[in-house]
């Protein structure tokens, strides 16, 4: 019998297409014991993986459709683990650009649909003691938060080289709803389906005042991202570029600024962006707007699939100054915090819905190059384990997310805490820029600049593009 899915989970396979994938990623950079002959291990090491030809819902399980439309997962009688578990040799494991390359080339393309959606890529040189895994789920499957408990409750805290289960093949304790009865299961869908409907309308209404300029205090209007060489109809190929902050780091300066560690790094995200454009020639008339997944389950759920919102926010413009650029991030950031506490978390659900809808409907349409984009960033932040794993006796060095792509186009950023450390990895369409490179490193650079701006006033951003809109000035004043 197939598996139900949510809308929300269909919503990934029905707006799927070659030139836009909706599977994530990650890499993660692995060190082997000591002692070893690094190419025979990797070698046994992927023999392993591929011994476990069973596996759980919903790795045992392909999509089962009527017309296109998603009807639930259905177990397959068999895996082919020569699709699912595969071996590349490159050429330097240990160069990063090089890794982030050939990632990108193996992350732009699609999913068989006909087979379970998932794949464990082994990348290694022959030569050194590290290797790389880059394992990719399509994200109908769950979304980061059910994918990262999954993938943790493989790794161990200890080395360990006796039984080893990989995470398609081990068992999870299934958290079962309480059942209720017909006429209770009908009150709660009616009670829902007005709570939402009262909240999307306080949303549209609000959105609506902001749109006319009687009420500027609220979340920012769909559609009215800026068009940047980022954004537009989502193609064929894709740029990866992965790194890391100490999270000491940015702990320390959020505790300083009143602000949370999100917001310290949307600041960082916010300029770095804006460096990047600059180098292409863009000037800025208003703030870059940025998607912030939000996680809608309550403390200890831990159901699977797919339940979030995906929520504006506003970021910086006008201000040279990196410490007054993150107070103006904090100011509109909690807007949008103090909006969603207010509703119900069904409705932020239904909301991004209805928005990310109209957005992949423009998409079919082919419209995305002239519709401005929902935001410019969307940016996620998927908390990991706070000390050293291991998968059997190979160190867990770093865990790079490299997400999907947004209709309508723009920078997915998203960053795990793993060890004291945000890996942080970024994706973008390749189209019109060639590298997103020099993305991490201007991250890196404005992330040090925000830093010592606490303590130095006199610290400012080099030109990054920002003018202010012309505003008609009064006789009063001429």
């Amino acid at each position: 019998m197939a598996k139900s899915l949510s809308f929300l989970d269909k919503s990934f396979w029905i707006t799927e297409s070659a030139a836009n994938p909706k599977h994530v990623g990650c890499i993660q950079i692995l060190e082997m014991p000591d002692g070893v002959i690094p190419s025979v291990y990797v070698s046994n090491l992927v023999a392993e993986f591929k011994s476990f030809d069973k596996a759980v819902p919903p790795f045992l399980c392909k999509v089962k459709s009527v017309m296109g439309y998603p009807i639930g997962l259905q177990p397959v009688k068999s895996l082919n683990m020569s699709y699912h578990v595969q071996f590349h040799k490159v050429e330097d494991v240990n160069d990063p650009i090089a890794m982030d390359n050939k990632v990108a080339s193996m992350h732009e393309t699609r999913l068989d649909p006909d087979k379970p959606l998932w794949q464990f890529h082994v990348l290694h040189d022959d030569v050194s003691r590290r290797f790389a895994i880059y394992i990719r789920v399509h994200h109908m499957y769950g979304d980061g938060a059910t994918l990262v408990r999954w993938f943790q409750a493989g790794y161990l805290k200890q080395p360990h080289t006796g039984s080893f289960i990989p995470v398609w093949a081990m068992k999870r304790k299934r958290y079962s709803k309480p059942r209720l009865s017909v006429l209770a299961m009908w009150k709660r869908r009616v009670v829902n389906f007005v709570h939402i409907s009262r909240d999307l309308t306080v949303i549209f209404i609000r959105l609506l005042l902001k749109l006319i300029r009687v009420n500027r205090h609220y979340m920012p209007v769909p559609f009215t991202g800026t068009k940047t060489i980022l954004t537009g109809q989502v193609k064929n190929g894709r740029a990866v570029a992965t790194m890391d902050i100490d999270f000491a780091r940015v702990r320390k300066v959020s505790r300083r600024c009143r602000a949370t560690a999100n917001e310290v790094l949307l600041c960082a995200f916010d300029i770095g962006v804006h460096r990047l454009l600059q180098d292409h020639g863009h000037t800025f008339k208003k703030a870059l707007l940025t998607n912030v997944p939000i996680n809608l389950r309550r403390p200890g759920e831990k159901t699977g699939g797919n339940k979030i919102a995906i929520v504006p926010v506003k970021l910086a413009h006008g201000e040279s100054d990196p410490y007054l650029r993150l107070r103006q991030i904090i100011y509109n950031h909690r807007i949008v915090k103090n909006a969603a506490q207010r509703a119900n978390p069904g409705s932020f659900s239904a909301y991004t819905i209805v928005i990310q809808s109209c957005a992949l409907v423009i998409e079919w349409c082919r419209l995305s190059n002239y519709i401005p984009p929902i935001g410019n960033i969307l940016i996620s932040n998927v908390p990991g384990p706070k000390d050293t794993r291991y998968l059997k006796d190979s160190k867990l060095i770093s865990v790079y997310p490299v997400s999907t792509m947004t209709p309508g186009g723009g920078v997915n950023i998203t960053l795990m805490t793993y060890n004291g450390t945000a890996n942080i990895g970024f994706v973008c369409g390749n189209n019109r820029i060639d590298s997103l490179q020099p993305l991490a490193g201007y991250v890196e650079e404005a992330f040090d600049m925000l830093e010592k701006s606490v303590d130095d006033p006199t610290l400012s951003i080099d030109d990054i593009g920002e003018h202010e809109e012309d505003i008609p000035v009064s006789i009063v004043e001429s």
